[in-house]
């Protein structure tokens, strides 16, 4: 009873130390002072603040169309990965799709910086080399996801529409796609996810005048935390977490795929 007792308080522990900063930033985003070092009163005008800055609207566009793009492409690849691993058993694709998934980012993003800068040179900086980084790190975690979701399946699916005459594009169509489209949809969720609060490999690879949100975020701290530092932080994290909590619908298939 007493193991149980401590394991619950240090949980609790755990949770708060987590999780009542972000409250405090959220909470702080409502404060009517542009010091955050009390509570002031209740205030909405932060947000709209944060809704006529050309600057911040710029970053917000840039994070969005970055993630998207990158997401949708890594998808494509991670997908056609996940079933090459899984149906081909190549030797060489696990480590080369996996290995941007284990390396630190700030390794992966020095490398990819030194690779542009010595291939495409120092100009080459911008937003299609924060799309190429974003799609790099995004490809193994779709990939694993997939695999995952066919490593479950039982293979008699596919053969038996081989035997009906199904060719191999109308068996991917109409048998393999559906079954592994929870997958699909959570690797994008994820990908998203992954590239929209991404900051230590944007900073290598995005160049001068390029702005994200993370970039912008930190380019403000810098001189002050205003609660529209907050305002935009707490809008990030919403989006963030409504993202994880979508992803997290496609879960209970894939674990029911795995058993």
């Amino acid at each position: 009873m007493r193991r149980s007792w401590w394991l619950w308080a240090a949980a609790v522990a755990v949770y708060a130390f987590l999780y009542i900063p972000l409250a405090v930033v959220v909470l702080f985003s409502f404060n009517d002072s542009r010091l955050n070092a009390e509570w002031v009163g209740f205030t909405l005008s932060w947000y709209g603040t944060l809704f006529h800055d050309e600057e911040m609207l710029l970053a917000a566009r840039n994070s969005l169309f970055i993630a998207l793009t990158a997401s949708s492409v890594a998808t494509l690849l991670g997908t056609m990965a996940g079933i090459a691993i899984h149906r081909y058993r190549m030797r060489l694709l696990l480590p080369m799709v996996l290995t941007p998934v284990a390396m630190p980012e700030i390794l992966l993003g020095v490398s990819l910086l030194i690779f542009f800068i010595s291939v495409f040179g120092q100009e080459s900086l911008g937003l299609l080399t924060v799309i190429v980084a974003h799609i790099t790190f995004s490809i193994g975690f779709v990939a694993i996801i997939v695999r995952a979701r066919l490593a479950g399946m039982d293979e008699s699916i596919f053969e038996a529409a081989r035997d009906l005459g199904a060719t191999p594009w109308q068996s991917f169509r109409l048998v393999t796609l559906p079954l592994i489209l929870p997958a699909v949809v959570a690797g994008f969720l994820m990908s998203f996810t992954l590239s929209i609060d991404d900051f230590v490999i944007t900073f290598f690879t995005a160049g001068v005048g390029v702005k994200t949100l993370p970039l912008q975020i930190y380019s403000m701290i810098k001189v002050a935390v205003t609660p529209e530092v907050n305002a935009v932080s707490a809008l990030l994290m919403v989006l963030t977490l409504g993202m994880i909590a979508v992803a997290s619908r496609f879960a209970p298939e894939l674990m029911k795929a795995n058993h």
